[in-house]
């Protein structure tokens, strides 16, 4: 299923990033470009760098200067990250574009690829989750609570994917179907948000 192709993928991205575990190490795709696996790893080293990202700017100690810096580059990530998200369901809507739609067919309250986007969250809050359990120099409660939400987590994760998995079988079904917004952000926009147009 399609979901457990995308979630072993997400997973060897998070383990290969935690080879260096540095953000500002070089990105590489061992996918080919026109396979969905490519959007899937890329998709997934946004996440992980990103998550990152935020455990750095919350150091009480971080000079002013350097977390301005990196709020720039959460930012940009964040950007990166919708536009994946929207390539991802450029996909989709390739793949199934030769459904017929049924007259009863109903739309979902996401599309496939913000679907999917939760997947790939999820998939760093386990590993990290994970981490916590096996950590030898924390308490026998804190990996017992840490293990406690790490079920939790699995359990997320098997839910989520028959969701996907089955959200993607209605729509090449014709049960459900397709209808995609782009997210139109506004702050990164000089003609929408006001301070970058220089307004006062």
């Amino acid at each position: 299923m399609f979901s457990e192709s995308a979630f072993q993928i997400f997973e060897k991205c998070i383990e290969d990033y935690h080879i260096k575990d540095d953000v500002d190490q070089p990105f590489e795709n061992p996918y080919p470009n026109d396979d969905i696996a490519h959007l899937l790893y890329r998709k997934n080293w946004i996440d992980t760098v990103q998550w990152h990202y935020e455990d750095l700017i919350r150091d009480p100690e971080i000079n002013p200067e350097d977390a301005l810096v990196l709020k720039r580059k959460i930012d940009a990530s964040n950007q990166d990250r919708t536009d994946l998200v929207e390539y991802i369901d450029s996909y989709f809507l390739n793949k199934y574009r030769s459904v017929q739609i049924k007259e009863n067919a109903t739309i979902n309250t996401e599309s496939p690829a913000w679907a999917v986007d939760r997947l790939s969250i999820l998939a760093l809050k386990i590993y990290h989750m994970q981490e916590e359990v096996d950590r030898k120099d924390a308490s026998d409660t804190h990996r017992q609570n840490c293990k406690t939400k790490l079920d939790v987590l699995l359990q997320q994760k098997i839910d989520l994917s028959l969701a996907i998995d089955q959200l993607l079988l209605d729509i090449e079904a014709g049960n459900k179907y397709m209808k995609v917004y782009k997210q139109m952000k506004m702050y990164n926009d000089e003609e929408l948000n006001p301070v970058l147009r220089g307004e006062k």
